[in-house]
């Protein structure tokens, strides 16, 4: 079976190309390395079942010969985080936007099973202690261009739902809570990479605000074998899952228990979210997934506690800078 992974040289989409692989199947890459990284994938690139093609969903010819042959899709190619899109608003909307449409009017075509990669940041504003996947989605005003990314995620998940229920495409949307793991970077606010980063090198662990907003964390190798599972549920289709920790810990905990486990000489700085992000920049205090539907549909639990995740990410980063020393 052939699988098309678009995205599938970045952070989530390479390590879901490599479970694909261990499974058996056929995986197709494409991705314009605009976020993602050839070095995500070069251990791939000769596997017998691998293709890789570097280019953008808005390569015509290309992405209607990949879908063709795909027999499912996982769409994770996106614009990703909330620094991008502060810093590149208008390529973060059109790229999320435009680039899932251009996908599911292809995919229609056959019927394709489609699978998007979505996000918690979806529901905004929300106080709730737990969010489950029928909640109300509550967001900032416009002018604050924080909210445009979860936007952009939203109306990618309504485009999904219409061409499912409207053209008959099984669809499915994942939105998925801080997954981290090896290959991940810090580059657009991913707080845990960072975390590790600074500890690593000595720099000043920073913590944005005053450090005790809450946020689950998983891995991604527990978010990916997740994903397999739910994309080949006969009855999955039309479905929205979250996909996330199950233990919620505050930012300041976790660039202390960072700290602790590296061995770091690191100091804990705090940074305002005006000088971090933008000048009025609005931040959830809690963000924790209500996993109960993930669950009965299959199971879910993760393997990989916050303990391991740390490591895992530490190992991964110690190497690659050593390997960037060497250079």
């Amino acid at each position: 079976m052939n699988i098309l992974v678009t995205g599938g040289a970045g952070f989530i989409g390479s390590h879901l190309a490599e479970y694909l692989l261990e499974q058996g199947y056929h995986v197709l890459v494409l991705d314009n390395l605009s976020t993602g990284r050839v070095e995500n994938i070069t251990h791939l690139l000769h596997h017998a079942h691998f293709e890789y093609y570097e280019g953008s969903l808005f390569d015509a010819d290309l992405l209607e010969d990949l879908v063709d042959r795909a027999e499912i899709i996982f769409h994770l190619a996106a614009a990703v985080g909330v620094r991008l899109i502060i810093e590149d608003p208008v390529w973060t909307l059109e790229t999320n936007v435009r680039g899932t449409e251009v996908l599911l009017r292809l995919a229609e075509k056959d019927r394709k099973r489609v699978i998007i990669s979505s996000t918690s940041e979806v529901y905004g504003k929300s106080s709730k202690r737990q969010f489950s996947e029928a909640d109300d989605l509550v967001l900032g005003p416009t002018v604050k261009s924080r909210w445009g990314y979860a936007a952009s995620k939203i109306l990618d998940e309504f485009l999904g739902m219409a061409y499912y229920r409207q053209r008959g495409v099984p669809v499915i949307i994942f939105r998925f809570f801080n997954i981290v793991g090896p290959r991940q970077t810090g580059q657009y606010g991913m707080v845990l990479p960072r975390f590790v980063q600074q500890a690593l090198t000595g720099a000043p662990i920073t913590v944005y605000g005053d450090g005790q907003q809450t946020r689950t964390f998983t891995h991604v190798r527990d978010a990916v074998e997740a994903m397999v599972a739910l994309a080949f549920h006969p009855q999955a289709a039309g479905e929205i899952f979250n996909i996330g920790g199950t233990k919620e810990i505050s930012i300041l905990d976790l660039a202390r228990r960072v700290k602790t486990l590296l061995q770091s000489p690191s100091p804990i700085v705090f940074v305002p979210y005006e000088e971090a992000y933008e000048e009025g920049f609005e931040d959830m205090r809690r963000r924790a997934p209500d996993l109960r539907k993930i669950q009965a549909w299959i199971g879910f639990q993760p393997k990989y506690d916050l303990d391991n995740i740390i490591l895992d990410v530490a190992r991964d980063l110690r190497q690659r800078l050593e390997s960037e020393a060497k250079k």
